[in-house]
């Protein structure tokens, strides 16, 4: 299987030398980085090409790296059944970079980009009806953003007194907590059999 990975992704460097960046195979499957601005037509090539025909989008989602200039990676899994391959495709791109959208080539990925623009703020230019799919619609931020603080910043409940909901800063109900993560008990005033820690003191 991983022979006949890596003889695909010579195939489509060789063939698609203006779209591939670079390809390893990892985990039984394979990754190509692809240029930002030609992944629509790489991944028209992948759908209709003999030797490919990957004719199924799995899903795409993205990777957070606040460190890097390319902060983000758009990541796109495919499936062909013709030849009963998988292949991953990553895009780097930068906060403020906008990704072309795939959905004249595969319809499905209609909300997979919105989920992506919902949970990242990645923006796929020529999507057709690009808007939140699911957070509210006031909602402020990006959720999978490593910078999102984990409680949020806003508040929804339905108030009894006014019978509406309301959106109300976030405020915590409890002070901070140090969780132990050595034990999968964290809180319990007693050890499971199984449970014992090591002796820190030693």
């Amino acid at each position: 299987m991983t022979e006949a990975l890596k003889e695909l992704g010579e195939l489509v460097s060789l063939k698609r030398g203006d779209c591939v960046l670079g390809w390893d195979v990892s985990f039984g499957e394979l990754n190509v980085d692809v240029a930002p601005s030609n992944i629509a037509g790489f991944v028209e090539f992948l759908k209709s090409d003999i030797n490919c025909r990957f004719s199924t989008l799995v899903d795409i989602t993205a990777v957070d790296y606040p460190e890097r200039a390319q902060r983000f990676d758009v990541v796109y899994h495919f499936l062909s059944m013709h030849q009963n391959q998988r292949i991953r495709l990553r895009v780097s791109v930068r906060e403020d970079d906008m990704v072309p959208s795939i959905v004249d080539i595969h319809p499905s990925a209609n909300w997979f980009e919105r989920e992506v623009f919902d949970m990242f703020g990645i923006i796929f230019s020529g999507h057709p009806d690009l808007r939140r799919i699911l957070t509210d619609y006031g909602f402020r931020g990006h959720p999978l953003r490593k910078d999102f603080p984990t409680t949020g910043y806003t508040e929804v409940r339905y108030d009894e007194v006014e019978k509406r909901i309301v959106y109300e800063p976030v405020s915590l109900t409890q002070e901070y907590r140090q969780f132990d993560f050595m034990s999968p008990w964290e809180g319990a005033n007693y050890i499971l059999p199984g449970d014992e820690k090591g002796d820190t003191k030693a």
